[in-house]
């Protein structure tokens, strides 16, 4: 098939969707499948109020219907809420063209974190975001049933995640000339990641953090002591994990956290609060400890076999994700408005 993705998280940012979507990319083109995608790289951009990070695409409809109308893909996936994802989403509706989405971040509740506003208040754009999508893709059962149904979600279906196996790996690593244990946190350094309280926790060894964000500034003038690693990439990373000793995942908010398929595919034993993402990745396995004091699995976790956790991370794999998305897509009938229809700036404009 020739398969559209239209999304607003691309590089330079570095996060879970982001991998999702290069991941899976690289899988549907390995079963032979043409991919393009649609991202902010091709639009003038502005960044995001209070996340400069993000960047948001300046009016993109007539780019964004030509660019769809060009491709002319079989199946068409929108997989964020963002000014690309509306516009292609508005332009398949006026087509009267199948689509499907994708619900990669707890919105909501980020935008509860950061400005305080209820969740009554933005689940009702999610639910009229996604209603005309055939299939809602949801990385988790938790989200699935407690974030999306029970908020009147009526088309929601399963799209795990996976990790690279062959990158994460369990390497011998040297001994490095720090305080032991070493407690690391890879990801957005941002309040709704409550990075805050797991660098206020009374652990021994150190405290290692990799990533950026729009609290590292003021976080590092707190906690001066951390060993700041910046934003690495996959290979380094996976260094830096069979370096530690517990992966430290102090979030409550998140949908998956692929970090977490990560560090465990590098023998790194998690530790968690019992929330979404962690009960998902972790659950009864071996591969790390859930506590509702994030201080207590911490030091519950320096415990456990490297090579239980990893056992647990085999099970997962980008390739059978990647068949779980592509069983989900919904594939525009022959002789659609955007399978082989010619071009012009008047159509673009449709």
């Amino acid at each position: 098939m020739k398969i559209m993705i239209v999304t607003d998280a691309w590089e330079p940012q570095v996060n879970g969707v982001v991998r999702t979507l290069k991941s899976t990319r690289s899988e549907l083109e390995a079963m032979s499948h043409q991919v393009d995608i649609l991202t902010p790289l091709e639009f003038k951009t502005v960044p995001c109020p209070t996340y400069p990070d993000i960047r948001l695409s300046l009016f993109p409809r007539a780019k964004v219907a030509l660019r769809i109308r060009e491709y002319a893909p079989h199946a068409l996936h929108i997989a964020t809420e963002g000014p690309l994802g509306l516009f292609a989403r508005a332009f398949a509706i006026r087509q009267k063209r199948p689509f499907t989405t994708a619900y990669h971040t707890r919105f909501p509740e980020y935008v509860q974190a950061r400005f305080g506003f209820p969740l009554s208040w933005t689940y009702p754009f999610l639910n009229w975001f996604h209603g005309p999508s055939r299939t809602v893709m949801a990385p988790t059962p938790v989200v699935v049933k407690q974030d999306l149904e029970k908020f009147g979600f009526t088309n929601v279906v399963l799209w795990t995640r996976g990790v690279d196996l062959d990158v994460f790996r369990m390497v011998p690593s040297k001994r490095l000339n720090t305080a032991h244990p070493i407690f690391l946190y890879v990801g957005r350094v941002a309040v709704e990641k409550n990075v805050e309280t797991f660098l206020a926790l009374d652990l021994p060894g150190s405290k290692w953090v990799v990533g950026e964000g729009p609290a590292l500034a003021g976080i590092r003038h707190k906690y001066p002591d951390v060993n700041y690693l910046g934003v690495l990439q996959q290979p380094e990373l996976a260094e830096v994990y069979t370096a530690s000793d517990v992966f430290v995942f102090p979030r409550k908010t998140d949908t998956f956290g692929l970090v977490l398929l990560e560090a465990i595919a590098c023998g790194l034993p998690v530790a968690a609060y019992p929330v979404t993402g962690p009960l998902d990745v972790i659950g009864d396995s071996a591969g790390g400890v859930m506590d509702e004091d994030l201080r207590t699995a911490c030091l519950k976790a320096v415990h456990i076999d490297r090579a239980a956790a990893r056992a647990h991370a085999e099970k997962h794999s980008w390739r059978a994700a990647t068949e779980q998305f592509l069983r989900h897509l919904h594939p525009a009938p022959c002789g659609s408005a955007l399978v082989g229809q010619q071009d012009s700036p008047a159509a673009a404009n449709a």
